[in-house]
């Protein structure tokens, strides 16, 4: 994500900048896919390459000359790659196959953990590799870990947070229904009820997860195969289609990526808005909001209580190929270190990956969404993990999307994207 890292979603693969595009964790060397040796290198230091998305808002370069500053002799060099998603994705996957050793440390997207550990391009982080992920959020560990072990450092995390006009509903809605029977409020004030982001792309795979999530279901069960056929992640999509069909989610929204959304609730169209951190800066700043000084803010509805936002955020990886292991899991304790995680926050307004920073007096006053992002997080479930991700969100996204159109029932949907996720790969 872009600017303040709140100023980006995880989801906007293409619209927006991303800032921390992260790293997995490694999945033991010789796990398939070309992996390395996870035993080799360990003890074996020296200067290495830390591999991230564009730092618009320019967090790693003094990080990284305050290590070098520190380690003369392991000095790391920044690689740094596009503002694109994709394609800080695909030239990881392109690197990882060469089996380049200049590319040390990396900077992943949740998502791609599991993909990158299976493929055995990870250094596993336990032993003598392991990483203390003490007072860390437990979501941002699991979004690291792959089959039990941890693969990524949680370097900076994400969650959806639920924003609301206070002028028009003095106190947030707490449950999915509480929510849709406010909408009449909306219909008084002649504007939309609520919308996140429903156009066919990432962001519809995190709305459409969410729904499911919130609603009690889940896209894959424990042992990652797909679990779509069930009473629950029917009413969580259906939700979603009987907005659509009566109207509480305007028909545009259809159309809606992250900034559509943002900029429809900021001109007073919308009661409700799903979106990321990053639109409170901009709400709040920007002459042309008509909300900023009616901003509220809380998280998710869901069907008992909060819902399950769909986790965001990076992690930092060490590359199974690397020459110099050694200095590589220093680097990345220092990534993760409390210090450099309230630099991230103030100065790049990344979500910290330790739950006491959300309590801390000096970031709340900054950052004052920081208590009901940490509920967020705390109630927040990845995407889908599985090696199969690239397969798995396009089959959420196709029968989702075909479903709020009212081209396929919710039930028909979530029965085609069960088959299409096992064709993927996903099921067996």
């Amino acid at each position: 994500m872009k600017t303040p890292r709140f100023l980006l979603p995880a989801a906007t693969a293409g619209v927006l900048a991303l800032t921390l595009t992260a790293c997995g964790g490694g999945g033991g060397g010789t796990t398939g896919g070309g992996g390395g040796d996870a035993e080799a290198n360990l003890d074996s230091r020296g200067p290495i390459t830390y591999v991230q998305g564009k730092d618009n808002s320019n967090v790693v370069r003094p990080l990284i000359e305050k290590w070098n500053a520190a380690h003369p002799d392991e000095k790391v060099t920044f690689k740094e790659q596009t503002d694109q998603a994709d394609q800080q994705h695909d030239d990881l996957v392109q690197n990882f196959q060469a089996k380049n050793a200049d590319y040390d440390v990396a900077s992943v997207d949740v998502v791609w953990t599991a993909e990158f550990a299976a493929k055995g391009w990870l250094q596993p982080l336990k032993d003598k590799m392991a990483v203390d992920t003490t007072g860390m959020l437990e979501p941002t560990v699991e979004a690291g870990s792959y089959k039990g072990n941890l693969y990524a450092a949680p370097v900076s995390s994400d969650g959806g947070i639920l924003y609301y006009r206070k002028d028009l509903v003095p106190e947030a809605p707490k449950t999915w229904d509480e929510m849709m029977e406010m909408c009449s409020i909306a219909k008084a004030n002649n504007i939309g009820c609520y919308s996140g982001q429903f156009k066919q792309y990432e962001g519809l795979t995190v709305n459409a997860s969410e729904a499911i999530n919130s609603a009690g279901g889940s896209v894959l069960n424990d042992d990652g195969k797909p679990n779509l056929n069930t009473a629950e992640a029917e009413e969580g999509l259906n939700n979603l289609v009987e907005a659509f069909k009566n109207g509480n989610i305007p028909a545009e929204a259809i159309t809606y990526q992250e900034e559509e959304s943002r900029r429809a609730f900021q001109e007073g169209k919308l009661l409700f808005l799903r979106n990321w951190p990053y639109v409170y800066n901009l709400a709040t700043t920007e002459a042309s909001s008509q909300v900023k000084d009616v901003l509220g803010m809380a998280a998710l509805p869901g069907k008992d209580g909060p819902g399950a936002s769909s986790l965001g955020g990076h992690s930092a990886a060490i590359s199974v190929y690397s020459d110099h292991k050694a200095t590589a899991l220093d680097f990345v304790k220092f990534l993760v270190e409390e210090e450099q995680q309230k630099f991230f926050a103030t100065q790049g307004s990344l979500a910290p990956v330790f739950g006491a920073l959300y309590e801390d007096q000096e970031l709340v006053a900054k950052l004052p969404y920081l208590p009901v992002l940490k509920t967020s997080i705390e109630n927040a479930v990845p995407r889908p993990v599985t090696p199969f991700y690239p397969a798995v969100t396009q089959a959420i996204q196709e029968n989702a999307y075909a479903a709020l159109k009212g081209e396929k029932p919710a039930k028909d949907a979530l029965s085609d994207m069960q088959k299409s996720i096992e064709t993927a790969g996903a099921g067996s």
